[in-house]
């Protein structure tokens, strides 16, 4: 298990201001670690691939690199702030964080991100430059899913490529690599994950049967199902 200590910290691996054991941030921990063992348990990821990360305030949480998400404990609680600074915990972040990072800068809206490589939707995006809108849950994430262009993990060249691709989008593939979601909670990050998941593999198996192509819903069909979204779930 790689240990790295934060430049600028207490000497605790803590910034001051932000601790592991504070309400707010060690509930999301909590949170987060679920969410990422969640992704193993579903066959979203094998071993330590994929990520996840939570924002609280100004600081992001996130799985660290290379730890099997089953051995994750309150005190391995890891974070950065927004300029990628390391702020809580020793452990090296995962190497995926320009991704996260670009996400919450661009959008002020997201407080959590999930990263996979699964299977189905890994396999789409080899295949085609965008999901074809083969179901109306299409609409939950933007509209048509797009494919970001290849290029390594852990760069910056793959954090601008996965903004683009998911400009207007809440999630999007990433080619030869896997998926990436984000949403206002950690829970509608997950959800969103899932379903993208769902619908790749609903379109490689309805692409599967020689002789037939799959329907595809229209544009007018997906905005109809966008107003219905909006008022979808429980009101308080």
């Amino acid at each position: 298990m790689t240990h790295s200590r934060a430049a600028g910290t207490d000497g605790t691996g803590e910034s001051p201001g932000v601790r592991a054991g504070e309400p707010a941030t060690a509930a999301a921990w909590a949170e987060l670690v679920a969410a990422a063992r969640r992704t193993v348990a579903d066959g979203l990821v094998v071993g330590t691939s994929g990520n996840v990360s939570v924002r609280v305030g100004d600081t992001v949480l996130v799985t660290p690199s290379g730890v099997p998400y089953d051995r994750l404990t309150p005190a391995d609680a890891t974070g950065v702030g927004l300029d990628g600074r390391q702020v809580l915990g020793t452990l090296v972040p995962t190497s995926e964080l320009p991704m996260h990072l670009a996400v919450y800068r661009a959008d002020p809206a997201a407080r959590a991100v999930v990263h996979t490589h699964a299977v189905h939707a890994t396999a789409v995006s080899l295949l085609v430059p965008e999901l074809p809108p083969v179901h109306y849950m299409t609409a939950a994430l933007g509209g048509p899913v797009r494919v970001a262009p290849y290029a390594a993990y852990g760069t910056d060249e793959l954090a601008r490529g996965m903004l683009d691709a998911l400009a207007g989008r809440t999630g999007c593939l990433l080619r030869n690599h896997g998926t990436i979601t984000y949403g206002t909670s950690l829970d509608q990050a997950y959800d969103r994950t899932a379903q993208l998941e769902w619908m790749c593999r609903l379109w490689l198996t309805a692409s599967s049967v020689p002789g037939h192509s799959p329907s595809l819903l229209t544009p007018d069909q997906l905005t109809e199902v966008t107003e219905r979204l909006r008022g979808y779930g429980q009101r308080s």
